[in-house]
């Protein structure tokens, strides 16, 4: 056994461990102590450091040194007499009869070692496999993959929190990947940035299945995909709620253009319609509204007029009911929305949701919900549609009881604390990847579905591709390194074979 410490004091919450001369014990590594009946795993929150020697003879040697009088100080014995401590907590104990919260302390003076995948070996790869990387200890990659159900927990919602640059687009596209060729799940992308698909570099589209699971939707469609473009019929007025910014009044007077013109409403606000109930001044700020974030206008003939591609009058009919269908015979859907507004984007987003969810409430209320596939809405910059400011919309009432009806979100954030709690708390995993900005931690580390005080220092740590995962589909959260997507699509794609299940590391429950 490669023995890295030893136990030597502390309680359940923070055991203390003698780093031994020579080894290196890391913030964030995953160690393991043997007992009586098993093992457990324990993961290192803090380190300090140690001496058998009072600080003023420390300070006296350390001077001693610097000033240049230093000699030969080697019967200090540094190796016994300086040391680093570990402070650790145990996650889980394995025994022969599966796998327990521990509820005890270690031996004193018991070795630990590095956890390896043999430590792992209990753990199996789930039905239905949702890839997210490999386990890691501290800055130590394991080869032993991570999966988890994404029939559990896309439908419980996935939040990945993390500031600029750590890594959450290249994570989202490896989770993508890694279940484009099972039809059991509808996933609609809303692509702010036109990076999921691939269009000028490798992405989805390089799937050996895309031909089959993938359709790409861009106002500026190429060969071979499909143009964005909603007729403006097809728009009702609650899908502009919590997303474009509206008085009461001017939603008053939409609802009434809407029950006196129905499908037409659009057209006559924009024609500035006189109509009973609704001030001429009223209708002006709507007809400017409905200018900047759709683009409608009446042009110099008389008719009507879209400065936005992806808004029609002529056009796009059929394009929410064709969406909504590939959505639930499970395909997942890119919406190139990187050319649009972002009230105009949240909208055709917004429009789409709600017939997914209206299909999926018909669907329970009839029994047949079990026969749909799981749909899941990845929403990038999640507080435009879920903050505090935003009001009641789609996109949150699907945050809050879309887990009922097999609807979920993967919700990708930056400001975390932007996030109401009740909503935080109804996303059952969250993929944490680093952030070194207390007040967003603390937002994430208080809604987790493990308790996470003592990983606030190693979230912080983290770096590109380093990621904790809680999930309260996992026993304990998993910290784990996300491969980059192009390294993942070319080892994918070489034709290598699943991870033997013995080293696959599924974080299901195992009791």
């Amino acid at each position: 056994m490669d023995v890295k410490g030893q136990v030597i004091a502390g309680k359940v919450a923070k055991i203390l461990i003698r780093q031994k001369s020579g080894e290196r014990i890391e913030l964030g590594d995953l160690l393991v102590v043997d007992d009586e009946d098993g093992y457990s795993i324990m993961k290192v929150y803090d380190l300090s450091y140690g001496s058998q020697l009072q600080k003023s003879v420390r300070e006296m040697i350390a001077g001693m040194e610097l000033e240049g009088h230093g000699g030969d100080l080697s019967f200090f014995e540094p190796e016994l007499r300086n040391y680093i401590i570990a402070e650790a907590a145990s996650l889980i104990h394995i025994t022969s009869d599966g796998t327990k919260k521990p509820k005890g302390l270690p031996t004193f003076f018991s070795s630990v070692q590095l956890v390896s995948g043999e430590h792992l070996k209990f753990l199996i790869k789930p039905k239905n496999p949702l890839y997210l990387g490999k386990v890691r200890s501290g800055s130590k990659v394991l080869d032993v993959d991570v999966f988890l159900d994404a029939t559990e927990i896309l439908p419980h919602h996935v939040l990945v929190p993390a500031i600029t640059g750590r890594g959450k687009s290249n994570l989202v596209k490896v989770m993508l990947w890694s279940i484009l060729d099972q039809d059991r799940y509808g996933i609609l992308v809303l692509d702010p940035h036109d990076e999921y698909y691939g269009r000028h570099k490798q992405g989805l589209k390089d799937h050996p299945k895309s031909d089959h699971h993938l359709l790409y939707y861009s106002p500026n469609a190429p060969t071979g995909t499909n143009t964005l473009v909603v007729h403006l019929e097809t728009l009702l007025p609650r899908d502009l709620s919590g997303i474009v910014e509206l008085s009461e009044a001017q939603q008053e007077g939409i609802r009434l253009f809407y029950n006196h013109f129905e499908e037409k409403w659009i057209e006559n606000i924009v024609r500035g319609a006189e109509l009973r109930g609704v001030q001429e001044q009223t209708t002006a700020v709507l007809q400017r509204k409905f200018d900047t974030f759709l683009g409608v206008y009446v042009g110099n003939d008389d008719n009507l007029h879209c400065r936005n591609r992806a808004f029609s009058n002529t056009a796009g009919m059929t394009t929410v009911r064709d969406i909504t269908k590939a959505l639930e015979e499970g395909q997942t859907v890119v919406m190139d929305t990187s050319m649009l507004h972002e009230e105009a984007e949240l909208l055709i987003g917004s429009i789409i949701v709600r017939a997914v969810f209206q299909n999926h409430e018909r669907a329970k209320a009839s029994g047949e919900l079990g026969q749909m596939p799981v749909v899941s809405i990845v929403i990038e910059e999640a507080p435009r549609v879920l903050g505090e400011t935003r009001g009641s919309n789609v996109y949150s009432k699907v945050a809050r009881e879309g887990r009922k009806f097999k609807v979920g979100l993967i919700a990708v954030s930056q400001l975390t604390s932007l996030i109401p709690r009740t909503v935080l708390t109804n996303m059952n995993t969250k993929i944490i990847l680093g952030n070194e900005m207390a007040t967003e931690r603390k937002a994430i580390m208080e809604s987790a579905a493990q308790d996470l005080s003592m990983d606030n220092r190693i979230i912080a740590s983290l770096d590109m591709g380093e990621a904790l995962v809680s999930s309260n589909f996992t026993k304990f959260a998993i910290p784990i390194q996300i491969p980059l997507f192009e390294d993942y699509v070319k080892e994918q794609t070489q034709g290598k074979k699943s991870p033997d299940a013995k080293t696959s590391f599924a974080g299901v429950d195992m009791e």
